[in-house]
Parts: structure tokens; sequence; C-alpha cells
């Protein structure tokens, strides 16, 4: 499957529907599963002897009520004449003996197929959700702008803990219970032929009940799951956007939205729970109508000595018993389509193929010098929009670039494409006379630091945070690099220096400070070429020069890129390149560009008119 958004997949209803998916899902996942052969065989062994105990419950009580009990009795059906001569107190002892053994070994099986069902479901799973996660990052950038992000999360968080939750609260005991039930009607028509069919008649009204009512509780939690997440979306967005809700004073008008989809999910609520009982009042009758039948016949047959008491109690205690997973069945076959749809949707995912990778034989990249070359290079995201348009230059070792022009003019795609976060539909970008596309994309981005214009700081410590940059980076490297961006001094008046850990994307930081770690990141990286993202906006006078000290320092003797809509900033660049409409439209170093007296002159001269102050930094770079 191509980058591409998901299709909707029409949710499995019946078991017919759902055994393609879950074939599927079990071919792919196969791998995974064979890991963990031993542990799903002796869940096997254990539901096997939970089935077994299941089954023999019931026996013992048989045997007290025909050799103890009514041991006096001539009953031609006795089927093991041999206890009618055993001692009926020591027969008492052994069948009460047999209750507790019975009873000890349904618990043991039990307990030791879902332990061991659900540790080896807990480690299938973790293993698909590592793939998954490490799938995700092969993905290009093309990819996320298409899809949204919550749902990536939700399939690799809910719909993995689905697959796991169904496979123990749902496929196995659906095993156990069909098992149990194709024995138990086994058993009952070894034990009379003509109290099973009796047993049996109201079987397809029970059917018919169970699933026409399943079906409208399906139905009315289709519509409470909705109204739940119409309520998650309205709490998400507010919470999330607290302070402007605060500021606008839209407490109110938000909790009349919330509120909404909350009453409607507890009526709906409300009438599942109707249901469910009324599924619940349904079942206890038919089962009262075929116990009181097959009791009416049994009865007679055991007065005829056709059958004994024990057998008859034996048939009945079954008959109770083949009800309940028949009852469930409706309910496990709708929590494993759901499961079904949950790995469904995780292997959409595994088969969307990366757009941007590693190329056949592709090799690692050698130390660059930093001669960069796009030659006739075209890219678009869109087929029906253009971006850069057969776009030329070359850009020397050492050199620092400075992109200008207007917003939309294709300058952040084309440091993208350098990256190679996109691959261009026309043309070739080379470093030191190679195609990039020629280069593992490992070896390559290593070789290419960034700073934004929003660095991103992780919930880690801020030595974590700087080896970010370079993952294997020694302690000395590190300080190094904090030292070169104006950073070393302020980690050390931190709680715990570098061991202090960061909140989320470092907001107890000030700007400037985030700033001088994402640079000292990108320091420790030692690259050749560096591309920066306006990483003085926004900041102090005070900041802005601690930062721009640093990236002097950072960007000595690299090539540089530099993407600003302060032309000023852009004087010292050795080449200024103004792009609009995803073209070169004017090329040369500022002087030579002032002289041109076009489009750069002229913007040059407007921002000069709007703001005389000299910029108080040597460039910006990058915007988004």
């Amino acid at each position: 499957m191509r980058e591409s958004t998901f299709s909707k997949r029409p949710k499995p209803t019946n078991i017919t529907q759902i055994l393609p998916g879950l074939q599927r899902i079990v071919k792919e996942f196969w791998p995974e599963i064979r890991q963990q052969k031993l542990l799903l065989i002796v869940a096997l062994i254990g539901l096997i002897v939970e089935v077994l105990a299941q089954l023999l419950r019931p026996w013992p009580l048989k045997f007290i009520f025909d050799y103890v009990i009514l041991s006096d009795a001539n009953t031609p059906a006795l089927r093991f004449p041999m206890l009618s001569d055993a001692n009926p107190m020591t027969l008492l002892f052994i069948f009460s003996v047999g209750i507790i053994s019975v009873s000890g070994l349904h618990a043991a099986g039990a307990y030791v197929s879902l332990v061991t069902m659900s540790l080896a479901a807990s480690r299938i799973v973790a293993e698909i959700r590592a793939r998954l996660y490490a799938h995700l990052q092969r993905l290009s950038l093309s990819f996320y702008y298409r899809v949204k992000s919550g749902d990536l999360i939700t399939r690799i968080t809910s719909d993995i803990d689905s697959l796991r939750d169904v496979t123990v609260m749902a496929i196995f005991p659906l095993i156990v219970e069909v098992l149990t039930l194709v024995s138990m009607v086994g058993l009952m028509f070894w034990l009379n032929w003509e109290l099973a069919l009796i047993g049996l008649a109201v079987f397809p009204l029970f059917v018919l009940s169970t699933v026409k009512i399943t079906k409208r509780i399906h139905k009315v939690s289709r519509k409470q799951r909705k109204q739940e997440g119409a309520m998650a979306a309205t709490a998400a967005e507010a919470i999330g956007a607290m302070k402007v809700v605060q500021a606008l004073s839209l407490e109110r008008m938000l909790q009349r939205m919330f509120a909404t989809p909350n009453r409607k999910s507890l009526e709906d609520s409300a009438r599942t729970q109707q249901l469910s009982a009324g599924l619940q009042r349904t079942i206890e009758i038919l089962v009262a109508i075929a116990t009181a039948l097959v009791m009416w016949r049994g009865v007679q047959l055991v007065l005829a000595g056709s059958v004994t008491p024990g057998d008859l109690l034996v048939f009945i205690n079954y008959l109770k018993s083949a009800f309940k997973p028949t009852r469930q069945l409706a309910r496990h076959v709708a929590k494993i389509s759901k499961a079904t749809a949950s790995g469904e949707r995780i292997l959409d995912l595994l088969d969307v193929v990366p757009a941007i990778r590693d190329a056949r034989g592709a090799m690692e990249a050698p130390l660059f010098n930093g001669d960069i070359k796009f030659e006739r290079v075209s890219f678009a995201y869109n087929p029906d929009q253009t971006i850069l348009s057969n776009l030329s230059f070359t850009v020397n070792p050492g050199q620092r670039v400075a992109l200008v022009g207007p917003s939309g003019g294709g300058k952040s795609t084309l440091v993208s494409l350098l990256l190679r976060l996109y691959d261009p539909l026309e043309g070739q970008i080379l470093i030191d006379g190679c195609d990039l596309r020629q280069y593992k994309l490992e070896s390559l981005r290593r070789q290419i630091s960034i700073v934004l214009q929003d660095s991103v700081l992780f919930g880690v410590s801020v030595r974590d945070n700087i080896a970010y940059g370079a993952l294997g980076a020694s302690d000395q490297e590190i300080k190094a690099a904090a030292r070169l961006a104006n950073a070393h001094d302020f980690i050390m008046a931190l709680p715990q220096g570098y061991d202090t850990l960061m909140s989320e994307r470092g907001s107890t930081l000030s700007g400037g400070q985030r700033q001088r770690i994402a640079i000292a990141r990108a320091a420790v990286r030692q690259a050749p070429i560096v591309i920066l993202d306006e990483p003085t906006v926004g900041l102090d006078n005070k900041s802005e020069q601690a930062v721009t000290e640093a990236l002097d320092r950072l960007t000595a003797n690299c090539t540089t890129f530099l993407i600003t809509h302060d032309l000023r900033t852009a004087e010292n660049a050795e080449q200024i390149f103004y792009i609009e409409n995803g073209t070169i439209l004017e090329q040369g170093t500022h002087s030579e560009l002032i002289r041109l007296g076009k489009r750069y002159a002229a913007l040059y001269q407007l921002q000069s008119a709007v703001d005389p102050q000299p910029p108080n930094q040597d460039f910006y770079v990058l915007e988004n």
C-alpha cells in the first residue's frame, strides 16, 4: 500500500465475515505468535484439563445418588454394577473427595491456561507494538501530513490493547465454551437421546432471541461510543486550549457542548442496561422451560427404570451449563469482531510502504565536505500544485546561503529535500558529487544539523536532550557542546544540573534557554551542513545575543542554509537566493542584489524604512 489515507472497512458482524480477517491477522503475526509456542502449548494443556474437569463436575454427585443414597434400589439402568457391591460409606468418602478433586482440577486448569495465555498474548502484542512503532518511524512526512496523529496513536495503543484483551477475554473463553458445549451435548445424547432432543428443542428460540436482542444492544452501544468520542474530543480541545478558553470566557459554551453528548451517552447506557436485563430474563424463562420439560420426561423414565436418578441429575446439570456458552457466543463474536477490526487497522498501517527509504545498494555516506548542487530539481506535494520548479544552483563547502522571499515560495521545501524528508519529482541533489538517494538515510541525516524556530525538547534530562544530537556522545562532548551554545552556565544552575528532567517541550525554560539547548544538540553532532529555523525570533535582546553568538560558533566552517523574512540578516551571506513561486528569481550577494534594483532591493528598502535599527544578529534562517 502506498502512503495515503486509510480506507474505511465495513465492520464484520458475524463469524463468516470475521474469519478472513482473523486468518490475515494470524498469518501476518505468525512470527510473533510462534515465538510464544511453549506458553501456548501449556495454555492448551490447561484448557483441556479445564474442559474435562467441567464435564466431570456432576459425576461424583451422580454416583452418590445412585450407589450411596439409593443403593437399595434395584435400578436396571445402573451403568457401573461393580460399584453396587462396594461399601456405601467408602463410596461416599471417595466421591466426596472426588468433588473436591474435580473442583481443584478445574481451578488449576483454568489458572494455568489463563495465566499462560495472558502472558503469551502480552508478549505477542508487545512485539507487534514495537514492530508497528519502528514502522512508523520509517514513514515520510508526507504520510503524517495526510493522516491524523490521533488515529495513529489509537492504532498503536487502543487497537493493540484490543488484540490482547480480546484474546484473553473473548477468544480464549470462546474456545473453552465451544469445547464444553460440544462435549456436553455429546454426553447428553450418550446418557439419553430422548431427553437430549427435548432439552435442545428450545435452543432455536434461545438463539433467535439472543441474536435479536444482542444486535439491538450493539446498535445502542455504538451510538453510546460515538457520544463518548464527541465528549472526549470536546474535553481534549478545551484542555489543550485552556488559556484561550478562559481568556475568551468560553467556559459556559463548552459546558453546553459537553452536556449534550453526555446526556445522550447516559440515555444510551440506560437503554443498554434495559436490553441486557431483558435478555437475561428471557434466557432464564427459556432455561426454565427446557428444565421443566426434561424433568417431566426424565422423572417418568426414572420411574420406569430407563435412567437412574443420578443420570437425570447429570443431565439437568449439563442442560443448564450448555445454555451458558451458547448465551455468550453472540457477546464473544461481537468482541472478536471488534478485535478483528483493530487487527486489520494495524495491518493497514504495516502495509504502508515508506515513500522515502534506502535504495537497493545504498551506501554509507562518507564524511561530507559540504559541496551541494541542485540540478533541475522540481517538486510538488500534489500533482496540481508545483512547489519547486527546475531549480539549479551550487553551494561551495563552508558557504552561507540565505534563502529569502515571500512565504509559501518553497524555501522550507528546498531544505527538506536536502534532508531527504522528500524526494524530488525531477532532477537530482548532489552532495560532494553523489546523488543523495545513493546514501543510506541514517548516514546522510547524521551529517546535517538543524535548529528549528520552535525547538522541541523531550521529557528526559538535559544531558539526554543534548545527546540526542549524537547518540553515544560522551559526557565531555556534551558539556563542550553546551559551552559552545552558551548553555553550560544556566544548565549548572538548574536543580540537578545536566540531570534535570525537562517538562513537556521544555516549558519550564525560557525561550532563549530552550534554543541554546537545541543549539548544543546540533553542535554535539559536529555536522558539516547546518540548517537553522529563525532561532532568535521572539527572544529578548539578552537571550538573542547569547543565541546569536552560539549560532556563529555552530556554523563556523560549515555549509549553512539560512531562510529569513528579515533581509538585513542575509547581508553577510555569501549567496542570497530570492525564491518566489518555487523559482529562484534573483541570485547573488547582498551588494549585487541591491545594485540589481529588483525585488530584493525593493523589499530591503521597505524593511529598512519600517525599522531603521540594524538587527542584533548576523542572520536568521528557515521558516516553516
